[in-house]
């Protein structure tokens, strides 16, 4: 199972929450790795954790004030990059655009999408990986695998439809080892969370429940 920590927009120390997924991620094995502000990627980058972009523009080198440039963030120390959020969507053309942008600059790819048909129509694009998350449930603290396991299984299952290389993560309402449990046993290969560990009082902690069925 790979965790992916977004740590969006939240206020939180991104050096800190780097360091402690760095050394959960060495001492358990599992692989977690951290999204922060594309301002703190060297900073993070610089922990040793493997660092990811929360966006890439569709966008190639020239004329394009405010993108934030796929190569750019490679540089930066950025391995991957979630493309089209919920809270940064995207038409279909500029994700395509994007997954363009992130092949260029070598990094690995995570497309959200917000339900199993949006899933098939995004693992056509040829991400690595797609990710399901339905809105309404970010950030609320219940899984989709608890509030609608169909929802993964069938994502899980038009992600395969479409191309059987293509993984399948699960995303809003993760915060615990027993939400990780339930979306690998439904299928998917990864996770996405935020406020689980972005908002905790101890993000270490949080960190450590999490991938405790995992160690």
């Amino acid at each position: 199972m790979f965790v992916l920590v977004n740590l969006k927009a939240y206020p939180c120390d991104p050096v800190e929450i780097a360091e402690a997924a760095a050394d959960v991620s060495d001492e358990t094995g599992v692989r977690v790795a951290v999204a922060p502000q594309a301002a703190h990627l060297p900073a993070v980058a610089e922990t040793g954790v493997e660092t990811w972009a929360q966006h890439v523009s569709p966008v190639e080198h020239g004329s394009h004030t405010g993108s934030t440039l796929a190569e750019a963030v490679a540089d930066a120390g950025a391995a991957g990059t979630l493309i089209n959020h919920s809270e940064a969507r995207r038409k279909l053309a500029d994700i395509d655009a994007s997954l363009d942008a992130a092949e260029r600059a070598d990094l690995e790819t995570v497309v959200c999408a917000n339900n199993p048909d949006q899933v098939g129509a995004a693992a056509a694009l040829g991400p690595d990986a797609v990710a399901v998350e339905p809105p309404e449930l970010i950030g609320t603290g219940t899984p989709v695998s608890k509030a609608d396991p169909d929802i993964v299984t069938d994502a899980v299952d038009a992600a395969a439809a479409v191309d059987e290389s293509v993984d399948v993560f699960c995303g809003a309402g993760i915060s615990t080892g027993d939400d990780l449990d339930a979306a690998a046993d439904l299928g998917a290969t990864g996770v996405l969370l935020a406020s689980g560990v972005a908002k905790a009082d101890d993000p270490r902690a949080a960190l450590e429940d999490l991938v405790e069925p995992l160690a």
